[in-house]
């Protein structure tokens, strides 16, 4: 899971460790000063592991090479739990091989057990990123954690995406990310939990309310909730193919389309009835539109494409 540091708690860049401190064997007693101290300044990944423990001989020669491939933006250090318990007791650590990364002074991920190379790779990587890859600071961490949660929900992955919103708000609660509130408010309206998306906004603090980021999941939830009762896009499709002057049908389907994550499809077909008659209904195609790229976002690239489609019809 990303996690975020602290707000007005600033990440030391740090000089890139010798090759030697990169990977080191630890005790309990130097445990502060070789994980909590030294991940001040990058993240440091904890292997508590057994000499008698066969996972554990798989799993270490795969961390050593994927630290070492870091180049110092990472560290490995091991722990012997036969001869030093005490720590991974307070960590409750129940078997071994057992993994905990830990960045400035606190555990921030971990897994059990063996893991393939790629898999240890992806979690070094995200490590990686945590750190802002070169010792980023604290903004450049944000602007990761962001990335990564929208990365998430494009792809339908709403659980990440909700964590790492999550995870971003209760960084710094007194200041709270307008992006990171709709984010979350985006992922109930994919996950059609529309009730609950209206509840957030309704009790959206005062200090992010008028931001656009609030704004464009505001319109998000509206096309949503007109979209939940638009009727079978089978049905639709056929009364438009059946008459093509079917206004009606053809915005209905345009919604249909927009609640199946068509988002292309419902564009173009709203497209289509503002070229046939963009007068009909109070020019209630072109409004859709427009709230279609509000709930999409300024820059998102289908509102930049479709706006230009747009003028290219009203002006021709």
């Amino acid at each position: 899971m990303f996690s975020i540091p602290p707000a007005n708690k600033p990440v030391a860049a740090g000089a890139a460790p010798a090759a030697g401190d990169l990977i080191k064997d630890s005790s309990d007693r130097a445990f502060m000063a070789d994980v909590i101290e030294a991940s001040q300044s990058v993240p440091v990944i904890v292997d508590f592991w057994a000499p008698w423990c066969g996972p554990c001989k798989q799993l270490g020669p795969i961390l050593e090479k994927t630290v070492l491939a870091a180049k110092g933006k990472v560290r490995l250090v091991k722990i012997d739990t036969d001869k030093d318990p005490m720590i991974a007791s307070q960590l409750r650590v129940q078997s071994i091989p057992a993994v905990y990364a830990f960045f400035q002074g606190r555990p921030v991920d971990g897994f059990m057990g063996a893991l393939p190379e790629s898999q240890v790779k992806a979690f070094v990587e995200k490590l990686l990123k945590l750190a802002g890859a070169a010792g980023g600071g604290e903004g450049d961490i944000l602007e990761e954690a962001l990335a990564q949660a929208k990365e998430a929900l494009e792809a339908g992955d709403t659980q990440t995406a909700s964590e790492i919103y999550g995870e971003i708000l209760q960084a710094d609660p007194e200041n709270l990310n307008a992006v990171a509130y709709a984010g979350l408010v985006r992922c109930l309206i994919v996950n059609d939990e529309l009730a609950r998306a209206k509840q957030m906004l309704d009790k959206v603090p005062e200090q992010i309310a008028k931001d656009k980021e609030i704004a464009a999941v505001r319109s998000a939830l509206e096309v949503a909730e007109q979209a939940a009762n638009a009727g079978p896009i089978p049905e639709l499709t056929e009364k438009v193919a059946r008459n093509e002057d079917d206004h009606e049908a053809r915005f209905d389907l345009a919604l249909a389309l927009f609640a199946a994550g068509r988002r292309e499809a419902a564009v173009d077909e709203l497209l289509e009835l503002v070229r046939r008659d963009r007068a009909w209904n109070d020019e209630a195609a072109r409004k859709q539109l427009v709230k279609f790229f509000e709930a999409f976002g300024p820059t998102d690239p289908l509102t930049v494409q479709s706006r230009r489609r747009l003028s290219s019809i009203l002006f021709r």
